[in-house]
């Protein structure tokens, strides 16, 4: 392709692509980074409702300590390191490096994590609202290996499918989570599921052009419509990417939970209280 038709393709892309409607760099706290949570951003990209950037040292001491959920499930992907994990539903052991937790709370479960081993802990943590038949429904958990997490070109399909992969997660709902790396000057375009308005991604390493805009620790969330995205790498990058259809209910929140409404919160806040109750007479926690 000579230089004029190059220029030519380039401006169609520039024409056609979906843009970026809010963009942000989140708030640190310590090791972690809030990007997302059920009262800002997440209200727009439901049932996306929280996403924390993490880069934690191994210690004995617990990431966050023993603490409860309801109504929502949390996936927990980790790019660097092992992470130590514990929970209510019966689940022990630790996640290495390209692992994925997925924790389904729903009706409610309590859990804790330490970074383990010798290398630094690097990934993020999503949340993801749950439908009304499934928020107080019984908890559910799985731990994925790396192996057993399908790829599609460069991208880890984490949640959902993607490119003819089908994650092993049994998750409700229509949503696809991607982790996607490319080396310096590569394109790639991503396809949501038709009916997939929501979307959103967020650039963990390195710098990446999303849309034509360049993107480095930042998350940029687009326009409402299920076009596809193009994105070029600046640099060796990696970032997350996700689509979904959008969550029809609204957010009803406590200071763990995520419901769909004042009484449902209520059920799942009830339940973790019986749960906690039964940690500290085991004395789990204080």
């Amino acid at each position: 392709m000579n230089a004029a038709a190059t220029a030519r393709e380039e401006r169609i892309l520039e024409d056609i692509q979906r843009p970026i409607t809010q963009r942000t760099r989140g708030r640190a706290h310590g090791p972690v980074v809030r990007l997302v949570s059920p009262s800002d951003i997440g209200e727009s990209i439901k049932p996306f409702v929280f996403l924390d950037r993490f880069e934690v040292d191994p210690s004995n001491a617990p990431m966050f300590g023993m603490h409860p959920h309801s109504g929502i499930a949390t996936l927990t992907f980790l790019l660097e390191g092992e992470l130590a994990y514990e929970d209510t539903i019966g689940g022990q052991g630790v996640l290495p490096a390209g692992g994925v937790e997925w924790m389904r709370a729903s009706g409610g479960a309590w859990h804790t994590g330490r970074m383990t081993g010798t290398a630094r802990g690097r990934g993020l943590q999503l949340w993801v609202a749950m439908p009304p038949r499934f928020e107080n429904a019984q908890p559910h958990a799985q731990y994925i290996a790396p192996n057993e997490v399908p790829r599609v070109g460069p991208a880890r399909v984490l949640l959902g499918r993607y490119g003819g992969a089908f994650s092993p997660i049994a998750a409700p709902g229509s949503a696809t989570y991607l982790y996607v790396e490319l080396k310096k000057g590569q394109r790639w375009t991503f396809t949501p599921t038709p009916g997939h308005t929501v979307a959103w991604a967020y650039a963990f390493d390195g710098v990446v052009h999303a849309s034509g805009e360049p993107l480095e620790k930042t998350l940029a969330v687009f326009a409402e419509c299920d076009a596809p995205i193009d994105f070029i790498a600046e640099t060796d990058a990696g970032f997350a990417v996700a689509s979904a259809v959008k969550h029809p209910y609204p957010l009803v929140l406590g200071y763990y939970s995520v419901h769909t409404s004042a009484q449902a919160l209520a059920e799942g806040e009830a339940r973790i209280a019986r749960i906690g109750e039964q940690l500290r007479a085991e004395g789990r926690i204080g």
